[in-house]
């Protein structure tokens, strides 16, 4: 619908829309020496990717199946009204088997606590882990809060209480 269609709506013809929207802080700490910011690693990038922030000279070694948690050394304050997913880097998953457990791991606005990455190896060699090493990356997204309604009766519709696999694999 147009603006003549519809004169209520707002004149945005001086919008550019090929720009981003503008985009929210996030306030970081560095908690130990050596920490890094999190950063985008190209213009495009939807996660900020996070580093291991380890002792001087210090390696994990992740065994097949071990799961630990890897410090980055930050704490965030994720802008209220949104969340901060944590998820893993499809290259390393790819290549070493190395995933976030509990992906996405949600950041919560309120959370002020160091940020600690639970990572799992996933293949059957063991994988290290070195201070700087890109360990998983930060997706900032905006959270909608819902108001419960205790109801009787839901509407129907075409899935009904389709679950897992209920349309088939083709």
């Amino acid at each position: 619908m147009t603006r003549a269609q519809h004169p209520a709506l707002p004149d945005d013809s001086h919008v550019d829309h090929s720009a981003p929207p503008a985009s929210p802080s996030l306030l970081v700490v560095l908690t130990h020496p050596g920490a890094q910011l999190p950063a985008y690693k190209t213009d495009e990038a939807a996660g900020l990717d996070l580093a291991a922030c380890l002792g001087d000279g210090e390696v994990l070694t992740l065994a097949p199946l071990e799961r630990r948690l890897v410090p980055t050394g930050l704490r965030l304050a994720i802008p209220r009204g949104f969340e901060g997913q944590v998820r893993p880097r499809s290259g390393w998953a790819l290549k070493d088997g190395v995933t976030v457990l509990n992906s996405p791991g949600t950041i919560d606005s309120d959370y002020r606590g160091e940020i600690a990455i639970l990572l799992i190896n996933l293949s059957v060699q063991p994988v290290q882990i070195r201070h700087g090493d890109r360990v998983a990356q930060l997706v900032v997204t905006p959270v909608a809060r819902v108001s419960p309604v205790e109801v009787t009766k839901l509407d129907d519709t075409d899935r009904g209480a389709g679950g897992f696999g209920h349309t088939g694999r083709s």
